[in-house]
């Protein structure tokens, strides 16, 4: 960023001051302060151009001779088998680069909506957000919904305009829909200049000095601006500098704008990085991935204008029992503290544990805590463990670099740390802490699997406890109803990526329809008699019992009567009648679904002194139920949730509509501001199995649910559930 006048990255940044240690004289691997470190998470749409505008700025810092490609698999960013055989990112990756002595870690975070979970572990990491907007396309409403996130946290932002090399690219275009997407602190400190359509420079509107990239050439060569372009630029010149000034502390300074003084380039540069800092302003930078073009303009902003660890807010913590704990500082010195953002298996190094540290140094061979805490309801139990750190790694991309240390403010990796899942505490072993999980959507596309045979149960069922380990978005649940192991995702993608990741690990497995758990009730009186009797000599079976079933209202389970007189069936048999009709009752009487709902009297049977026993008489309550079910209209009732839905105004007729044609009973709609409304409705969890799927398409993914189990329904007579189709 031409904004302090650095043309290179041999001049200081003005924030640091001790020069980062190198292993091999190119890739940086630690700092030695928080104040030589930046946090910046990349986020934008699938498409945009976040990995390889990675892959440009690791170019343009000499930490890769040449760019990879997505499309042959060999980004830095993007080495996860599962993206390459996608051809896109799924997961968080963290790639540092070097420039003017700050080391920058860039976490390239995935576009496509299905992996919000790692996109939110970026966040989390991040201390400023640069979104990446492509010259191309259209920004989408997710990548909207995000901003205005990021607006409610103040987190520090900034625009990269990407794929200006495209034929079809639009500057101007791609800038007025940033600013009516974003607002109108958004504002450029460049313009592109080229010619003939070909971008190759940025004409710097603060300093009015070209920046003209020679082709094959990783630096720019500086020279002023003509007349021409100076004429050219004088509207978003004008913008910018007021947009300065009207974020700037010096009350004084618009007036003595407005009355003609020239405003001193170093007080606007000041009053800049204050409001980038504060988030109340955006610079916008046009870039090339294809070129370099503006890397080096872009690497100046991220290190000058971003914050540094030491001025961001850090997570509040707790002891192990929940009670608040000192707040933490990002002190080097202080008590050690850290956040597993995301957790992988490596073949040769095993579980594989990216850390964001926000107090303290780690080194090896360091005594740590590990605490997991606030995610049984995704099948992550609380659990601590006491580990040892022994290996201590700077994370680029995939690939591990020793360090001695890592200090407060940076993101590390730790391998062989045996419990550590994503989003556990690391802290010291003698004083133990507990940082808050980040808030995640609830994964509500259901996937039903089963090993493909009798000797893959096992393992798959320790592949997915490692997939599991590392992905907080993914639920796994054995339904205790329909016995079947149901992996919750958060869409297709994420599903195929889940798949994909046992299938690498040598799991043989199949998917099968999803069983909704329906339930069985009677729909009229019946009556039904349960005769049990076995003679072959010997000792014989004998048991006899007459009993009365009539339906209960929804929700009332199951009632058992006992009116028999006279002793017909002796009172020690009476508690085995029951035991044989509960035994029933969880068998089904006509589908294989749990009946519910009913009263069953005894009424009357008969017993043998000799013969009778517990056994005969539980065989004979079962058979009677049985008996009373094939003269009776059994009802098969089906799982009815209450469904919240939140959308933009201009979707709710068509999401109306879409619930309508899934059975479903809308029970209220709401504005809840922000051109948004929530629809309440009661929707059978059969018409919601996909029902993920279709919100998103229905709303061009800006669309979002919830859902609670409310009650057990009938099944229309015009309808049959999947489950008994099958």
């Amino acid at each position: 960023m031409s904004v302090k006048g650095t043309n290179g990255p041999g001049k200081g940044s003005g924030r640091a001051a001790t020069a980062l240690r190198r292993a091999d004289g190119t890739t940086p691997m630690h700092a030695e302060r928080p104040e030589e470190i930046r946090n910046v998470a990349l986020v934008g749409h699938s498409g945009a151009g976040k990995t390889m505008l990675t892959e440009a700025l690791l170019a343009a810092t000499g930490a890769i001779a040449r760019m990879g490609s997505i499309a042959d698999g060999t980004t830095v960013s993007d080495s996860d088998p599962a993206e390459i055989h996608q051809q896109r990112s799924v997961s968080l990756s963290v790639v540092p680069v070097v420039f003017n002595d700050v080391k920058v870690n860039l976490l390239d975070t995935p576009g496509y909506a299905d992996f919000i979970g790692e996109l939110r572990a970026g966040l989390r990491a991040a201390d400023a957000v640069l979104f990446v907007v492509s010259a191309v396309d259209d920004i989408d409403a997710a990548t909207i919904a995000l901003w205005n996130e990021c607006q409610e946290a103040a987190m520090p932002r900034a625009v990269a305009i990407s794929r200006l090399d495209h034929p079809r690219a639009d500057y101007a275009r791609a800038l007025a829909a940033s600013q009516q997407a974003f607002g109108d602190a958004v504002l450029p400190l460049y313009l592109p200049v080229g010619a003939g359509g070909t971008f190759t420079g940025l004409h710097g509107l603060l300093s009015n000095t070209v920046s003209e990239y020679p082709a094959g050439e990783l630096q720019p060569a500086q020279r002023a601006a003509t007349e021409d372009e100076l004429a050219a630029a004088e509207s978003a010149w004008g913008a910018l500098i007021e947009g300065i000034i009207a974020e700037s502390e010096d009350e004084t300074l618009m007036d003595r704008y407005l009355g003609g003084e020239q405003i001193a380039e170093e007080t606007l540069v000041a009053d800049l990085e204050t409001a980038v800092v504060r988030g109340s302003f955006f610079p916008v930078i046009p870039t090339s991935a294809e070129t370099g073009v503006g890397t080096a303009e872009l690497l100046r902003m991220l290190v000058q204008a971003f914050p540094s660890p030491v001025e961001r807010d850090l997570p509040a913590v707790m002891n192990l029992y929940g009670k608040p704990a000192r707040a933490l500082t990002c002190d080097p010195a202080g008590p050690l503290a850290g956040e597993v953002v995301r957790t992988s298996s490596d073949p040769f190094l095993g579980r594989v544990c990216l850390v964001r540290l926000y107090s303290g140094t780690l080194r090896e061979d360091t005594a740590i805590h590990v605490s997991g805490h606030g995610l049984a309801e995704r099948g992550h139990q609380d659990h601590d463990s006491d580990e040892r750190v022994t290996h201590l790694h700077a994370p680029v991309g995939s690939a591990l670099q020793a360090v001695p240390f890592a200090v407060a403010g940076d993101i590390c990796a730790l391998t062989k740390v045996g419990n550590a899942e994503t989003s556990d505490t690391i802290s010291a072993k003698d004083t133990p802490l507990l940082i808050e999980p980040w808030s995640m959507p609830e994964p509500l596309l259901p996937v039903a699997v089963e090993a493909a045979s009798h000797a893959d149960e096992d393992a798959l069922a320790r592949s997915l406890a490692k997939v599991a380990s590392g992905d907080p978005t993914l639920r796994v649940e054995r339904n205790a109803e329909t016995g079947q192991l149901v992996l919750w995702c958060m869409g297709e993608a994420h599903a195929d990526v889940v798949l994909w990741r046992l299938a690498d690990q040598g799991v043989q497995l199949q998917t099968v329809n999803v069983i909704t758990p329906l339930r069985e009730t009677f729909a009229e009186p019946a009556k039904g008699h349960g005769r049990y009797v076995k003679q072959s000599g010997g000792h014989g079976q004998f048991a006899i019992c007459d009993i009365e079933v009539e339906p209960l209202s929804r929700g009332a389970g199951f009632e058992f009567v006992d009116r028999i007189v006279g002793g017909a069936i002796p009172g020690q048999f009476i508690g085995s009648v029951e035991k044989g009709l509960r035994a029933q009752l969880l068998k089904g009487v006509s589908a294989g679904f749990p009946v519910v709902d009913i009263r069953v009297t005894l009424v009357g049977g008969k017993a043998h002194s000799v013969d009778s026993s517990d056994a005969a008489f539980q065989s004979a309550g079962a058979l009677a139920l049985r008996e009373a079910a094939a003269a009776a209209r059994i009802q098969l009732l089906e799982p009815v949730s209450a469904v919240t839905v939140m959308v933009p105004d201009e979707y709710v007729g068509a999401v109306l509509s879409d619930l309508s044609s899934r059975r479903g009973r809308v029970t209220g709609t709401t504005s809840v501001g922000g051109d948004r409304t929530e629809i309440s409705a009661e929707v059978p969890d059969e018409e919601l199995l996909r029902y993920a799927i279709q919100l998103r398409s229905l709303t061009a993914g800006t669309g979002s649910f919830r859902r609670d189990y409310l009650r057990h329904e009938p099944v229309p007579s015009n309808v049959t559930p999947a489950a008994v189709g099958a």
